[in-house]
């Protein structure tokens, strides 16, 4: 056979596999949509990974016609590694078709959620029945974490609402004054293992109403003081109890209150113990920057730049601001 014949036989041939492929996919296309249709709602995530683009389809039969032998072995090698290293089974082992209708017992009051205002926001209002309102609300559920928006209700025209944040504020302090003396009293007698929970327990639970600074002066560095103390203690025992965050928490409460020596101190220790954590780098910063020691606070930032630690927004805006 001459070149001419070779080449005719080869357009045929490579024609009818272009067809074949059309024909062969348009059915698996057809036949997968038709699944998909009967198929269950829940269970129709089975077929979503399935190809059916005929827009694609029609693009490789073109590619197949325009590419005689080079179109159909281009499309063949992709649909083998296609099958071999992309493809995979999808699992519903851990999906549940249930169709057992679920009814809430206790529905969402819409009425109540929309009415949602920020504190600050309430206090500003001239209504004072919705003020007190809102107020209640609030002291119905747990109001440890809130302190510092009920304390600026003390402040509040309406003696009612006055009246209701110093009530429950009168009782949340007065129970974190108890509590913190027995940790502290409790920490001074325990042993090794004893310190390592009360002393955690300790820190963590004077610094959500010490962040806050709810109490006066006065009391605030009191309290500062002895969860410096009650830190120091299970650091001095058994250091691996204590996290970044308490580290961070204990440096940046004496920094709020002066001690500026102290929150050097833990700062140094946080960078020391946990030298590839973020807080490690801002804790000092917050420092520096409060002291106005501009040598060193350079120092960390750039340390910290050529590091390989994620940013979070509020260190991108330092970064901003000073570099």
């Amino acid at each position: 056979m001459d070149d001419k014949t070779i080449f005719i036989i080869v357009i045929i041939v490579n024609t009818l596999v272009a067809f074949l492929y059309l024909n062969v996919s348009l059915m698996y296309t057809a036949e997968n949509k038709l699944k998909q249709l009967r198929a269950d709602p829940l269970e129709k995530k089975v077929y979503e990974e399935q190809d059916l683009d005929k827009v694609k389809i029609t693009i490789f039969f073109v590619l197949q016609l325009i590419c005689p032998v080079a179109g159909p072995v281009f499309v063949g090698m992709a649909f083998i590694a296609r099958k071999l290293f992309f493809r995979r089974e999808v699992d519903l082992s851990e999906v549940i078709f249930s169709k057992e209708k679920v009814e809430s017992h206790n529905p969402a009051d819409v009425e109540k959620e929309s009415n949602i205002v920020p504190m600050e926001e309430a206090l500003a209002v001239t209504d004072y029945i919705n003020l007190r309102m809102l107020m209640l609300n609030v002291l119905k559920g747990d109001i440890s974490a809130y302190l510092a928006s009920i304390a600026k209700a003390l402040n509040s025209q309406d003696s009612e609402t006055a009246h209701y944040a110093a009530s429950v504020l009168r009782d949340e302090l007065n129970d974190f004054r108890g509590n913190a003396q027995e940790m502290a009293n409790a920490l001074e007698k325990a042993d090794k293992e004893e310190t390592e929970k009360i002393g955690v327990r300790m820190v963590e639970y004077m610094n959500a109403f010490l962040v806050q600074e709810v109490f006066s002066p006065m009391e605030q560095e009191s309290f500062v003081e002895m969860m410096a103390d009650g830190a120091n203690a299970v650091y001095e025992r058994k250091r691996q109890a204590l996290k970044p965050a308490h580290y961070e928490a204990v440096s940046l409460r004496l920094l709020e209150i002066g001690d500026y020596k102290k929150a050097t101190d833990w700062a140094n220790r946080l960078m020391a113990e946990y030298p590839d954590e973020l807080c490690s780098y801002t804790t000092s910063l917050k420092l520096y920057f409060k002291t106005s020691d501009r040598e060193r606070f350079f120092i960390v930032m750039g340390d910290l730049m050529d590091s390989a630690i994620v940013l979070d927004s509020e260190t991108m805006d330092i970064v901003r601001t000073f570099m």
